[in-house]
């Protein structure tokens, strides 16, 4: 059993999305950054409780790997990232950075997805 499942905590996976307003590695540096803490803030995660970050950006943001913020952070070098390109649609939101991560959260929670600055529009029911 996994001492997680133990303490009482479930195995969930959290989407969230954000938005940059240039391609710049300072404005993905921060955004992602700014993902990553309301990620584990919204959740009540601390860092050792997420497994995996997968890290998808449109085709308009080629200035940083995303990941590369992540992996940079104190405690974070344990867990697996990836980044991949989003799929190019007509129309989707433009500068957008989106992620998929894998984790513990306490077996009485819900997990709260954040999408913030501009990618409010991408779920607004759960922003």
């Amino acid at each position: 059993m996994h001492s997680a499942v133990s303490q009482g905590k479930r195995l969930v996976a959290i989407r969230g999305a954000t938005t940059v307003d240039s391609n710049t590695a300072a404005a993905m540096r921060e955004a992602v950054s700014e993902l990553l803490d309301a990620l584990l803030s919204r959740n009540l995660m601390a860092v050792d409780d997420l497994l995996s970050l997968i890290f998808s950006v449109t085709t308009d943001l080629d200035a940083i790997f995303p990941a590369s913020v992540a992996r940079h952070r104190p405690g974070w070098d344990g867990i697996a990232l990836l980044d991949t390109q989003q799929m190019a649609v007509r129309g989707d939101l433009k500068h957008c950075i989106r992620l998929l991560a894998q984790g513990w959260i306490a077996a009485d929670r819900c997990p709260d997805n954040p999408y913030l600055r501009g990618a409010v529009v991408l779920r607004s029911d759960r922003s």
